[in-house]
């Protein structure tokens, strides 16, 4: 599975956060340009990365037999979807409509888009491995719990990825896009 996708461990390259130093982290919610869109969508990136550890660490407390196969069954199966849908559709969103209007406001994001593009085709991969490898806890969890119990070990190689992912990604997706929303002051 480590071998089909990268998880970038570096900081985005310095190039990229052309604008960061101008606008950084800590003063984005105080710019008069930081709008409710901005929040939003900062917002569900929180969200994401909340499902992502409590999905890891659900995986931890059951495996550790501090939280039963069924109840761990049932609460994969409703933050996993959610998890793996939500970051889809959010995913797309960015893809066909969000990263566009960044890029026709300031031709600079561009450059960024082929790495954010690249994070967003491998997370499809960690998502569909996770996805397929939590079915199978889940639909084993009724059938056979010590099996259940054994492949969780994959899930949770897979969550902690996936958590991994997305703290690497969210971050340099925010620290490009947001400069460039409040330079522009666009989404408002």
């Amino acid at each position: 599975m480590l071998d089909t996708y990268t998880i970038r461990k570096d900081d985005m390259p310095a190039e990229l956060g052309f604008l960061l130093d101008r606008y950084p982290r800590d003063s984005w919610p105080d710019h008069p340009g930081f709008k409710e869109k901005t929040r939003h969508w900062l917002g569900a990136h929180q969200m994401f990365r909340r499902v992502a550890e409590l999905i890891r660490v659900d995986t931890e407390e059951m495996l550790d037999k501090q939280r039963a196969l069924d109840d761990y069954a049932g609460r994969l199966s409703y933050y996993g979807g959610n998890l793996v849908g939500n970051l889809h559709g959010h995913h797309g969103w960015e893809d066909h409509s969000y990263f566009p209007e960044l890029a026709a406001a300031d031709p600079r994001f561009e450059a960024g888009l082929e790495l954010l593009e690249k994070d967003h085709a491998d997370l499809d991969l960690v998502l569909d491995t996770f996805t397929r490898q939590a079915n199978r806890v889940i639909k084993l969890a009724h059938l056979d719990e010590a099996q259940a119990r054994e492949e969780a070990g994959q899930v949770h190689q897979s969550a902690t990825a996936i958590e991994a992912f997305l703290k690497r990604h969210l971050s340099d997706e925010e620290e490009l896009a947001v400069p460039i929303i409040l330079h522009h002051r666009l989404r408002g």
